[in-house]
């Protein structure tokens, strides 16, 4: 525990992002896999203006711009093997772009069904198969997919899905993510409070459905951890947190390793509070799952995952003066990438020499981009739970 304890304290901001001309909060942080033979490395950063920026990592300039006009841009996330961006869209598409192309246009487009409109996507490991979640329209609310394969013969740039799941979620699908070894596994969350664990390859939704854990919340963020990702966690909008072993599915123990209903009443932070979490990181070298909160003026908290509770790991201070919204750890050289409210991106890397930067102020965004920053409130689920 002191190893990473020592390896996460010794961060230190080595590269802010220029300035840009339309700031925007960054919602969303991905960062490109190493391509053989190819030296320059991407980031790509969902904005609160509904648009995803390219930047170069070492010296965080933008590159480009994408925009998913007139919809909206929901989450960001590269290939595993070149260097296509996808996003889900509000317009009821995926669009892909290819990070190196100043095109406006994407080079491919995966059209949904008539009334979808997609707030959550994930790309599996090996490439082949995309799965978007919908908002709830009537009484619908779906996992739709495609095949990602590009197709010699077919050199169309628009696909129509291979087909969806309607069953299982009966509100907004906020969250979807592949395993990051087996392309067949998929988790899905949603703002009714379920996770649910699928296994694609086979036929039906009802016999792929592998389980379904309940949060009793409107669900923010899901992952996988543990030795060969045989766990999921997951974190509520309401700032709860929730963490399964599949291990124990066919046996008599218990699946739940920790339920939390509100980590800011329950962590005990060596100097400071919590005000909201970010995300999970799962840190492969030392099976440790790892939480990521935050204060509201800039300070980011690392916290460990144990079965009896959060332990404070340290606290990264100097780097942002506003809410941080996303992050992105590089498992190869321990970097860190942050962004927040404050419309900077951050560069952190361990043991290097710290540079002194100006903090940015906080900035204010028009009523109508801040009341979409969080799109999905836990209001409707509340309402449901006093039914």
């Amino acid at each position: 525990m002191e190893k990473i304890e020592e390896q996460f304290a010794n961060l230190n901001i080595v590269k802010r992002s220029s300035e840009t001309k339309a700031p925007a909060y960054l919602l969303s942080i991905d960062t490109s896999k190493a391509v053989q033979g190819e030296k320059e490395n991407f980031v790509a950063v969902l904005c609160s203006n509904g648009s995803i920026r390219i930047y170069d990592k070492e010296r965080l300039n933008i590159l480009r711009e994408f925009s998913g006009y007139p919809g909206l841009l929901n989450g960001v996330k590269f290939a595993n093997s070149c260097d296509s961006v996808y996003s889900s869209c509000t317009d009821g598409t995926v669009k892909c772009w290819d990070a190196r192309l100043a095109s406006e246009k994407p080079v491919q487009l995966f059209k949904g069904y008539p009334s979808n409109s997609f707030i959550s996507f994930d790309i599996n490991c090996n490439d082949h198969v995309i799965c978007a979640g919908t908002e709830k329209v009537d009484d619908d609310a779906l996992l739709v997919f495609w095949d990602a394969r590009i197709n010699s013969q077919d050199l169309s740039t628009t696909k129509d899905p291979l087909g969806a799941y309607s069953e299982t979620h009966s509100d907004d699908v906020t969250q979807v993510c592949f395993h990051p070894n087996n392309p067949n596994m998929v988790v899905s969350g949603s703002t009714d409070g379920l996770v649910n664990v699928f296994d694609i390859s086979v036929d039906n939704e009802e016999d792929a459905l592998v389980t379904t854990c309940n949060s009793v919340s409107s669900v923010s963020c899901i992952g996988w951890s543990g030795k060969d990702y045989k766990q999921i966690y997951c974190m509520t909008h309401d700032e709860g947190f929730c963490w399964w072993d599949l291990n124990h599915l066919d046996t008599d123990e218990p699946i739940t390793c920790l339920n939390i209903q509100d980590v800011r009443e329950v962590v005990n932070l060596k100097e400071g509070i919590l005000d909201y979490l970010i995300g999970g990181l799962y840190h492969e070298k030392m099976d440790k799952l790892f939480l990521v909160g935050g204060t509201n003026t800039g300070i980011i908290h690392l916290m460990s995952c144990t079965i009896s509770g959060l332990i404070h790991v340290t606290s990264l201070r100097g780097g942002h003066a506003a809410t941080v919204r996303s992050f992105s750890w590089n498992m190869q050289d321990d970097s860190l990438l942050t962004g927040g409210e404050d419309a900077q991106l951050l560069l952190w890397k361990p043991g290097a020499i710290g540079k002194t930067f100006t903090k940015k102020d906080s900035m204010k965004i028009a009523s109508s981009v801040s009341q979409r920053v969080r799109v999905h409130s836990n209001d409707s689920y509340k309402r449901r739970k006093k039914q």
